[in-house]
């Protein structure tokens, strides 16, 4: 998405920057897990096909991704980004019904780096940019049934379950974006600066 080509969120616990190639062949490793295939519901790519999908990624006004880095690992200068890259979140304009309606997703790809809040706060964070840059006003989040913690994770945000596929073998949540929706998120973020941002 050209709107967030050049910026940056700096977070408590992570930052996000904008999809580049310079990103790709990271999270093509990635992708290779069975278990991220899993999670995600995605298909493996070859790394040409993943360097066209983040260059179509950045041109879609209907996707809009940042790369989630360790902020506790990553130098001031951004010298070391694909070193600290941990994940990814994203947000889909797909409801032909409503234009400012975003299927929101999460990814936190090294296990080690879970359970440590990065994922909540990148998530936290996403939603903010979503309502306060994009103009969401309903999130939804389509998650496998076996996709415990971000069934966890989406229930502690205040998602609700709005319906079931057996054919998918997953849930959709749904978070209506209200006042108090957006107190919530306003007051679970420690930081949330949006910055210009250039490699």
């Amino acid at each position: 998405m050209k709107t967030n080509e050049n910026h940056s969120l700096r977070l408590s616990k992570c930052v996000l920057v904008p999809y580049r190639p310079k990103h790709v062949l990271k999270y093509h490793e990635w992708m290779k897990s069975e278990e991220l295939q899993e999670l995600t519901a995605s298909e493996p790519l070859t790394l040409e096909q993943e360097y066209e999908m983040q260059k179509s990624w950045s041109e879609d006004d209907k996707k809009c991704t940042f790369i989630i880095l360790d902020g506790s690992k990553l130098a001031s200068d951004f010298g070391n980004e694909v070193d600290t890259m941990v994940g990814d979140v994203n947000l889909f304009f797909n409801d032909v019904d409503c234009s400012t309606s975003a299927e929101i997703e999460i990814m936190v790809a090294e296990a080690d780096t879970r359970g440590k809040g990065i994922g909540k706060e990148a998530t936290l964070a996403m939603m903010q940019y979503g309502i306060a840059t994009l103009g969401v006003t309903i999130f939804t989040a389509k998650i496998g049934y076996n996709n415990k913690l971000s069934l966890a994770l989406f229930h502690r945000l205040h998602f609700k379950e709005v319906s079931r596929s057996e054919a998918f073998q997953e849930v959709t949540l749904e978070l209506v974006v209200t006042e108090s929706v957006k107190s919530f998120i306003g007051s679970s973020l420690q930081e949330y600066l949006v910055s210009a941002y250039s490699e």
